[in-house]
């Protein structure tokens, strides 16, 4: 186990870690690049897990509060994040109608548009608690991450 603590596999896991982090890519994107990196799959899954979830308590308590700040000081930012808005009201409708298992579904499934950025977006919007929220938004990254792993190993093995 300690031979995979190497200073390149430590840089590999928090290139991962951070690729994670960024909105869109998400884990989805830090996953597989992680694994063809060479990143043993255990690391690579903790690392695109962690660095998927760190943002996501914060989007939760503070994203109401960036938009009014960028709506008052940059008025041209109104239509971005209008747009984030409704992007993220137009696929709350799963959560409304089943709630927390709906975010979990919505988080989970790995396809563009959805994940814990979304999820979180769509979280904050819908007034969840996030001692609600936060919870549920990291099963949906573990299956998630699950769903990816699999299928970035099933790609590999096809070529």
């Amino acid at each position: 186990m300690m031979e995979w603590l190497t200073g390149t596999t430590v840089g590999k896991f928090i290139w991962a870690f951070l690729i994670s982090m960024v909105p869109v890519v998400e884990l989805r994107g830090g996953l597989p690049v992680a694994i063809a990196s060479g990143l043993p799959w255990p690391f690579a899954y903790l690392a695109t897990v962690l660095g998927n979830m760190l943002p996501v308590p914060f989007i939760i308590i503070f994203i109401k509060k960036i938009f009014a700040w960028l709506r008052k000081h940059w008025p041209w930012m109104d239509r971005v994040v209008t747009k984030l808005e409704h992007r993220a009201e137009s696929k709350s409708d799963t959560v409304e109608r089943y709630g927390p298992w709906g975010l979990l579904l919505f988080v989970a499934i790995p396809a563009p548009g959805t994940g814990a950025w979304t999820g979180a977006l769509i979280a904050a919007l819908m007034n969840m608690k996030l001692k609600q929220a936060v919870p549920v938004i990291f099963v949906g990254v573990c299956i998630a991450g699950l769903i990816v792993t699999g299928l970035t190993y099933g790609v590999i093995h096809v070529f």
